[in-house]
């Protein structure tokens, strides 16, 4: 009894300790905390376009070697170019991130022809867009493929070679949909939900098992005004631009931090879910015009 007592006021101290740095670090420069990223190796999923190629530009620029998969090999190879003609490294593979086998053959040719990855971004993502009777099955099954199952397949692909060097970040874009569920976005939040406690699960079992320097981030971003979510309306909170995200995602990474909510405020309407009975938030969700919100989406238009 006396040892479960010490260890519950180790748990408090440490406790009020983290909530203190938290709280200092709220009023300090974010690039205090930012760490050296140079010529380390780091693989993004669909950075073939949106703000997966903002992302791998900003990260070049910060002098790591950037691995960008992406099913758009036009796009993917745009991308490297740019980073390229800037003077940095960079390497297309393309992809299917539905497809589990071509993950694992894309690892290990990444490996073999770049080197171990040491800092993953799990970006790429789509969505239908429609109502759970109106989405095709097909369309549910690559939904999960994309936005989470891929998600274990590169991380059981590269993880072995972080815990072997004793270094790794794992960094997770998922979104605001992984926290509240919305009209005609079924399958995408749950997906989101499963890659949001992916996650969680995934640090915290890092931490039990010893591997704490194993670094986690999850990005959970409100609407982007990228090409995925063409059409969609917000009435109060702004739709976010793509650079806002960028940068935001990259300068979190960066800071080691854990979680990263888009806009930030937001966090605060998450606490209300929990607090509130559920039909009070629907018709604060309805008010705040989220139930609505893809009324008139129209996604990213089809090329030939």
């Amino acid at each position: 009894m006396l040892g479960l007592i010490m260890e519950l006021g180790s748990a408090i101290l440490w406790t009020v300790y983290h909530i203190v740095e938290s709280t200092v670090k709220l009023f300090l420069p974010d690039k205090l905390f930012h760490k050296d990223i140079s010529g380390q190796v780091l693989l993004i999923t669909g950075g073939g376009s949106g703000i997966g190629r903002l992302m791998s530009l900003r990260f070049a620029r910060l002098g790591a070697t950037v691995v960008t998969w992406d099913i758009n090999e036009a796009g993917n190879k745009e991308t490297v170019e740019m980073i390229k003609k800037e003077g940095h490294r960079a390497f297309a593979f393309t992809v299917d991130m539905s497809n589990k086998e071509a993950i694992y053959e894309a690892a290990r040719q990444t490996k073999e022809e770049v080197g171990p990855v040491t800092i993953l971004v799990n970006n790429a993502g789509i969505v239908s867009g429609s109502t759970i009777l109106e989405t095709p099955d097909s369309k549910i099954i690559k939904t999960f493929e994309v936005n989470v199952l891929a998600h274990f397949w590169t991380i059981k692909a590269f993880l072995p070679d972080m815990i072997k060097n004793k270094s790794g970040h794992v960094v997770t874009i998922a979104s605001l949909a992984g926290h509240a569920g919305t009209n005609k976005l079924v399958d995408y939040c749950a997906s989101k939900f499963a890659a949001v406690g992916l996650d969680e699960a995934f640090r915290v079992e890092m931490a039990v098992q010893g591997h704490d320097y194993i670094k986690t981030t999850v990005i959970c971003p409100y609407y982007i005004s990228t090409g995925m979510f063409a059409g969609v309306y917000s009435k109060i909170i702004p739709i976010l631009e793509p650079e806002f995200v960028a940068d935001s995602a990259v300068a979190g990474m960066l800071a080691n931090r854990e979680i990263v909510l888009l806009p930030w405020w937001s966090m605060f309407l998450l606490i209300l879910k929990n607090l509130v009975p559920s039909p009070a938030f629907m018709k604060l969700a309805t008010a705040f015009g989220f139930n609505c919100s893809m009324d008139q989406f129209t996604g990213r238009e089809k090329t030939a």
